[in-house]
């Protein structure tokens, strides 16, 4: 299974849900706590392009925030992407 990581901040009911769906299949990810690291915040948006939370990244592929990873889930295309 790809390597699997979440950007987020702990008050962001988008990215519970995010990390919610991928236990659901059982995928093994690391979190990063985001709050209160502005640093840490500017590298992700410079990184990602985009300045919400979470960002989540499958591998090399940034997959972007809750609601692409729930498409791609719902397409049947996110585990394709987790056995790649």
């Amino acid at each position: 299974m790809s390597n699997v990581i979440v950007y987020g901040t702990r008050y962001c009911p988008y990215c519970v849900a995010a990390t919610q769906l991928l236990s659901s299949k059982g995928v093994e990810y690391e979190y990063i706590a985001v709050d209160n690291d502005q640093e840490l915040r500017s590298e992700i948006a410079e990184r990602s392009g985009q300045f919400t939370v979470p960002q989540i990244w499958i591998g090399e592929q940034h997959i972007g925030g809750f609601t692409d990873l729930n498409r791609l889930a719902l397409s049947g295309s996110l585990d394709n992407l987790l056995n790649a």
